[in-house]
């Protein structure tokens, strides 16, 4: 009996910290995201532009395309 009751309360513990895992996680990813935006073609349109350098669809294109090559190796 008491054998199955320190299962039963390691499955129940077990379970808790996953939920409790998964919700911190996901707060952590929303404040990262927040804080952090993923780089889109308009970013990179204006730190063209502030660099003065004219920005073709093209050339965005192109740095778009190196940067998600690059964050696909890591």
């Amino acid at each position: 009996m008491a054998t199955g009751v320190w299962i039963l309360i390691v499955v129940i513990a077990l379970l808790i910290g996953a939920v409790a895992g998964f919700f911190i996680a996901r707060k952590y990813m929303e404040n990262y995201l927040k804080n952090n935006p993923p780089i889109n073609e308009d970013m990179l349109r204006t730190m063209m532009l502030q660099m003065g350098q004219k920005p073709s669809a093209k050339k965005l294109h192109q740095m778009m395309q190196a940067m998600q090559a690059q964050s696909s190796k890591k």
